[in-house]
Parts: structure tokens; C-alpha cells; sequence
């Protein structure tokens, strides 16, 4: 527990003349005390930084840096704090003129990282093979020279020399290459339906996880090491309230991206996932 930092100890920024809607700050930091949790909690829980905690509690958005990081980040605490995120992003977009974005093309959230061919390391095998064909080869003419001399001088004047055949070196064939590798990974999952594990590698996030009827799968708080898979016959739609804490894995293999910590990210992925690029 923080010092000087419990839910009993905090009191409301404003006085009781405050107007009848509160900022989006104060109903926040409200909803916090409520829950009885600390601004250490609520930092833990969503890796969002104490620092930022406290100035969104101050209607501060500077520090987020830009609309959309503070939407996010008021959607993220407002789940760790159980409050519908919804009115509250509507009135941060009223108060500072920021407006929605501009609606997504219709296109695949998620485009596949290429999966890029394994780099081969020299053939060693063959090497070998002629290295050893070479050994043989001058071992058998040493021995073809040595025996010549050696016979010239015992042989009994008048009489033809003899010469035993010189051995024939042996070469062996070069071993076939091994083939590359095939991605096990994905050949591993089932190919009619998508299947999405999701894991708290680095720290707790706030999941959801829909089928392709928008049927809620699962909704809440994966603490560090937890797991979670979901599986359906052609989607799965996936909200991430901290990305950077998650491992994500698509029909067997691993998605790699470069989530940042406290980052909101909401993904599709269908049983063509990840597409090979």
C-alpha cells in the first residue's frame, strides 16, 4: 500500500458548489475512491504511469500525448475503475474539440508479418565429403609412388617389373540438404475454425474477446502469467486494454508487434490469419 495514498485519505478536488456533471478527471478519480482502490491499483492494473493517473485525475491530458492516447487511456481506467468509458470519451471530445477520428477503411486490422524465408549457413556436409576425397586421393598416390621405387630396386635383373594397380579413390556422395523447414506452428492449428490465445507476459490487462455474432467470450483482467484461448468457426474480435503487456498468438503462431505499454488496441482476426505475405 502507498503512504499517504489510501482511499480514505483522498479527498474530491472540488467542493460541494461544483456543477451538476463532473469533468471527466473527477469522475474518474471519484470512481477510483469508490472502488476503494489507490492510484498505485489502478496503475498496476492498467501500466498506465501513477504519473499520468494523476494528471487525467486533474484534467490534465497533456502528458498522454495527443487525443488519441487520451482516449485510450481514459477508456483503459475507466474499465479498471467500472465505469462505462463510453459518456466519458464523449465528453472529453466536447470539452477539447478533438472530434472522433475518421472512421477505419474497410480493411483487415491486422496485416500479417511476411514471413521471411530461413537464411541457409554453408553446406558443411558437402564440404566435408570433398575434403575427405582429396585425403583419399593423395593418400593413394603416395602409396602408388612408394611402391614403384620400392619395387624397381628389388627386381632380379631380366626379369620385367611388376606393378600392382593403384588403388581407385572412392568418392561419396554429397548428403541432400535438408528441406526448410515448414511453419509447424501454423500447419499445427486447426484450419476451419480461428483460434486466438492470448497471454499476460509482462504484467495484468484488461481483456475482451467477442465471436463473429458479437457473442462476449470473455470480459476482465488478466493477471501476469494468466492465459486465455478462444477459439470460433470464422472471427474472433479482440480488445487489448494494456497491448504492450500481451503475448498474442493467431492460428498457432506468434504475432509480433510493437505495442507500446498502456496502449488500447482492438484487433479481428479470421481463421486466414496470419496471411503469408
Amino acid at each position: 500500500m502507498s503512504i499517504g495514498n489510501s482511499p480514505e485519505d483522498e479527498r474530491p478536488f472540488e467542493d460541494v458548489s461544483e456543477e451538476a456533471r463532473p469533468s471527466v478527471g473527477h469522475a474518474l478519480r471519484r470512481a477510483r475512491i469508490a472502488a476503494g482502490l489507490t492510484v498505485d491499483d489502478v496503475s498496476s492494473a492498467t501500466r498506465v504511469r501513477i504519473a499520468i493517473v494523476h494528471a487525467i485525475e486533474s484534467d490534465d491530458f497533456a502528458p498522454c500525448g495527443g487525443d488519441v492516447y487520451a482516449r485510450g487511456h481514459i477508456r483503459t481506467l475507466a474499465k479498471a475503475v467500472h465505469l462505462d468509458p463510453a459518456p466519458l470519451i464523449a465528453q472529453y471530445e466536447s470539452e477539447h474539440g478533438g472530434g472522433r477520428p475518421a472512421p477505419t477503411p474497410a480493411a483487415p486490422l491486422f496485416e500479417a508479418e511476411r514471413i521471411r524465408p530461413e537464411r541457409r549457413g554453408p553446406n558443411w556436409t558437402a564440404a566435408m565429403v570433398a575434403a575427405i576425397v582429396v585425403v583419399i586421393g593423395f593418400v593413394g598416390f603416395t602409396m602408388v609412388n612408394g611402391g614403384d621405387d620400392g619395387d624397381n630396386a628389388n627386381v632380379a635383373e631380366g626379369t620385367e617389373p611388376t606393378t600392382s594397380p593403384s588403388p581407385t579413390p572412392t568418392t561419396k556422395k554429397p548428403a541432400d540438404p535438408a528441406p526448410d523447414p515448414s511453419d509447424s506452428a501454423i500447419a499445427a492449428a486447426p484450419q476451419d475454425k480461428v483460434t486466438v490465445r492470448v497471454t499476460a507476459a509482462d504484467g495484468r490487462s484488461w481483456i475482451s474477446a467477442k465471436d463473429h455474432n458479437g457473442r462476449l467470450l470473455f470480459d476482465g483482467l488478466l493477471k501476469q502469467g494468466d492465459s486465455k484461448t478462444f477459439q470460433d468457426s470464422s472471427k474472433v474480435n479482440l480488445v487489448l486494454g494494456d497491448a504492450g503487456a500481451i503475448d498474442l498468438f493467431v492460428n498457432g503462431k506468434k504475432i509480433e508487434d510493437d505495442w507500446q505499454p498502456g496502449a488500447v488496441e482492438r484487433l479481428t482476426y479470421t481463421k486466414g490469419d496470419p496471411q503469408a505475405g
